[in-house]
């Protein structure tokens, strides 16, 4: 059962049941990240995910996170390029308390100024995990690699330098411009009916009212670049990007498709020809990254420094394959039936099924569709893949990154 509510002030509730769940997962999602900073607000989208967490009116941070323990629950938030999600998973005779957590930390937050401190060295040191995890350096310098400095291109994180310059007022400013009930949608998935949900959303978010919000668009320009960073590290990590179709494109259950056929399991090419046949990468698999404008088909293999190039070699023979000559239908129907039992495990997670439903609120503004998604993937073809494929992998128009123990590019 999946019910919807909608409010005067634009704020939208989204809520699946799932008989027989001892658990529920409730998520408030913002429509917000780092696409939608500026320069000077590279990085705030993640900082302010950490400061709602640091105190409310009437709980410090200690006391937040005390009280979801004592109620067993988990929390946790996270930020992505155009999301902020803020969620909790309890067990259902504590969805109650939990919410009213949940609403506390996300209406309440006061930003104490010793937190604020505090907090920009706590992200100054994931900003210096990050730059010491290399293969998530090396994505994030794909995603500049393709789309520039700016929207999609921004780092999540932000650089040192912001984070240490926020201050309250920008915060506040931001949060006025982007946190806006319009832009704000509230999940549940789970052991929960939706009487309790809805009477959980009003109580809290009834006074929340319309903010100035601005839709800030990101403007796209692709750059199809080659980026190197250097690292004293053992790897070579290579990574790449092809344009791909739009979230919500009529072609993107088949370009899924695809990509499970490309890299996107053991059994996929770049994992037996890179890995299996010729021993030249521990990890290598591919990935779509889509949003509203745009899309990219990513690659990406750790290697050793002396078999970077063929390394890159195979990847191009395997891309080349697959558009000289397709994929096979056995290949198709196994693909296929990854997807739709992808999409049977999920049903069975209250934590997918929030997210899930709750993004597509916020993405499409409408419930996501179930049946009419097995129902799709079902009627794909395997004549429309190969009609799909011929339109993918732009070798003009793709974007690469390394990171490693080298200051010069390969002659890609």
């Amino acid at each position: 059962m999946v019910y919807e509510k909608r409010y005067e002030n634009g704020l939208r509730l989204v809520v699946k049941q799932i008989p027989g769940l001892m658990s529920v997962t409730m998520g408030i999602l913002v429509g917000t990240g780092a696409s939608a900073e500026t320069d000077e607000e590279d990085g705030i989208s993640h900082f302010i995910e950490h400061m709602q967490f640091k105190g409310t009116k009437t709980r410090n941070a200690f006391e937040i996170s005390d009280a979801f323990d004592r109620l067993g629950a988990q929390v946790n938030a996270f930020t992505g390029k155009d999301l902020t999600c803020y969620y909790s998973k309890c067990t259902t005779d504590h969805t109650s308390d939990c919410f009213a957590l949940l609403a506390d930390l996300f209406l309440n937050s006061t930003f104490p100024e010793e937190e604020m401190e505090r907090e920009k060295g706590v992200v100054c040191e994931e900003i210096s995990m990050n730059e010491d995890t290399p293969e998530d350096l090396c994505l994030d310098l794909l995603s500049r690699a393709f789309y520039g400095k700016e929207n999609y291109g921004r780092n999540i994180l932000g650089t040192t330098e912001n984070v240490k310059s926020f201050s309250l007022s920008d915060i506040l400013r931001y949060k006025k411009a982007r946190y806006c009930p319009e832009n704000i949608v509230i999940s549940f998935a789970g052991g929960v009916d939706p009487t309790t949900a809805q009477a959980l959303v009003e109580t809290w978010f009834s006074a929340l009212e319309k903010g100035e919000y601005e839709e800030r668009k990101p403007k796209i320009l692709t750059c199809h670049q080659t980026l190197v960073k250097r690292k004293p590290i053992e790897q070579m990590h290579l990574a790449i990007a092809y344009p791909s179709f739009p979230r919500g494109d009529e072609r993107e259950d088949v370009v899924s498709a695809i990509n499970a056929i490309l890299g996107g399991s053991m059994s996929a090419r770049l994992f037996q020809e890179v890995r299996e046949k010729r021993g030249l990468a521990y990890s290598v698999y591919s990935y779509l990254s889509p949003f509203p404008e745009i899309a990219t088909q990513n690659i990406y293999a750790g290697v050793n420094p002396s078999k970077l190039e063929e390394a890159y070699e195979a990847i191009g023979e395997v891309i080349k394959d697959l558009k000289e000559n397709g994929i096979t239908n056995d290949e198709f129907m196994r693909s296929r039936e990854q997807m739709k039992a992808g999409m049977f495990f999920s049903n069975e997670s209250s934590n997918s099924q929030m997210l899930l439903y709750g993004k597509y609120m916020l993405y499409f503004n409408k419930i996501f569709d179930f049946e009419d998604k097995l129902a799709r993937i079902n009627a794909m073809t395997y004549d429309r893949a190969k009609e799909v494929l011929a339109q993918m992998f732009d070798e003009d128009k793709k974007a690469i990154a390394l990171v490693g123990n080298t200051d010069k590019p390969l002659c890609f």
